[in-house]
């Protein structure tokens, strides 16, 4: 697929436009167990039921039918799931609440909550304390004290390098380490993410840092409503300072024994000792928009994390529309709230969602993306994926195309 010479991104090519709703009602979620640090080799017996009471059963979650392929019969994971980004069905999942440890995927928390905070072209000049506290062997993309950076630079070492020196310069701008954690564990229980207790922002290996395959899903579809996420996560290679970097996601970039999947478009990977690899993906293909998460394969041969996605990718794309979804993905409590009619009674977001509160702070996106389950669209952009945006999770309500899609569709 072409790329520009400087800076290259998967493109998202997705034809369908329809608004979707919500068709599957989630049950209240469990109380959320204590997290845990150091996670058995089996899972809980008693998970969160957000999203569908069958995500919280242990084993593999899927409804076979004639005419549905079977699941690869070689995946390791600890816990995957295989959703629908437009409609929020869940095609299939593996202990899909099962709370590990997330490594670096746990930065998509971290840019939808903060990456809308300052416009890229914000100059900070780093100073030794923006880079304290980092663990030990952190990855990074060589941040200096004394220089100074671009916000856009900044997220591009978070999201191509997974660079830990980045995120914390950028938690810095937020107000610190601390505040940053804090408004991330509040935008994860905006997102009704009740699974993820958030210690560190960079996603580093900490006492009690947990998240889900379930929750991970619910970031990146929540990042993908924004522009600047999309662009950030789809873009395989850029240059940073004298040089040039390349994102680390080997489905996005390839490698040497994983090709670049077909309708790629990112979204974050991760690893670290105690978390094995996990990684989020979102891809395209003959109208369908999927979202995959695996975490923390059992075989740990090179790349299996992309291996067991790129499996869990080309089954969902012959099962969906074929098969009966075990779930859903639930919207934020936001959505649910903008959907109460003005009479005060029962709205369909409340209903589909079955964990939502009042008296929470809305969700800081304002645009429409991959879909809420409750009322989102995709359209085609000539190489980058351009949401037919305007409100967050809104039901029933079509967008006119922004300029920026149709500059990119001209001839």
């Amino acid at each position: 697929m072409f790329a520009p010479q400087k800076t290259g991104r998967r493109s998202l090519l997705v034809t369908s436009a329809t608004v979707l709703t919500l068709s599957v009602t989630a049950p209240a979620a469990l109380a959320a167990p204590t997290p845990s640090s150091s996670p058995s080799a089996k899972p809980p017996a008693g998970m969160s039921t957000v999203g569908g009471a069958r995500l919280g059963m242990a084993g593999t979650q899927v409804d076979l039918a004639p005419g549905v392929p079977v699941l690869p019969k070689d995946l390791t994971a600890r816990s995957w799931i295989v959703s629908d980004a437009e409609s929020g069905e869940v095609l299939a999942a593996h202990n899909a609440h099962w709370r590990l440890p997330p490594a670096s995927t746990l930065k998509m928390l971290f840019a939808d909550t903060v990456l809308p905070r300052f416009p890229k072209g914000t100059r900070h000049k780093v100073v030794p304390s923006d880079l304290a506290g980092m663990g030990i062997g952190s990855s990074v993309v060589g941040i200096k004290e004394g220089r100074s950076y671009t916000v856009h630079d900044l997220w591009l070492g978070v999201f191509l390098r997974s660079g830990n020196d980045a995120v914390h310069v950028l938690a810095a701008m937020n107000g610190g380490v601390r505040q940053t954690v804090e408004d991330m564990q509040d935008h994860a229980e905006q997102l009704q993410a009740l699974d993820t207790h958030v210690v560190s922002p960079d996603g580093y290996d900490a006492p009690e840092q947990v998240s889900s395959a379930y929750d991970l899903t619910l970031f990146a579809r929540s990042g993908l409503q924004k522009k600047d996420f999309r662009d950030y996560c789809s873009t395989v290679r850029a240059p940073f300072g004298s040089s040039e970097i390349q994102n680390t996601n080997r489905l996005l970039s390839g490698d040497t024994d994983v090709p670049v999947y077909q309708g790629i478009a990112g979204v974050k990977n991760g690893n670290t000792t105690h978390a094995g690899a996990t990684f989020t993906g979102v891809a395209e293909r003959g109208g369908k928009v999927l979202l995959v998460t695996v975490m923390n394969p059992e075989k740990h041969e090179h790349n299996e994390v992309y291996k067991e996605t790129a499996k869990l990718f080309d089954w969902g794309f012959q099962a969906a529309g074929k098969v009966t979804p075990v779930g859903v993905l639930v919207p934020p409590k936001s959505a649910v709230r903008s959907t109460v009619p003005p009479s005060g009674g029962p709205s369909t977001g409340e209903a589909a969602a079955g964990t939502g509160g009042s008296g929470s702070k809305p969700v800081a996106s304002a645009t429409a993306g991959t879909g809420s389950g409750v009322g989102t669209a995709l359209a085609v952009a000539g190489g980058l994926l351009v949401l037919l945006g305007g409100g967050a999770f809104l039901v029933n309500r079509r967008w006119p195309l922004p300029d920026l899609m149709r500059r990119r569709t001209r001839p």
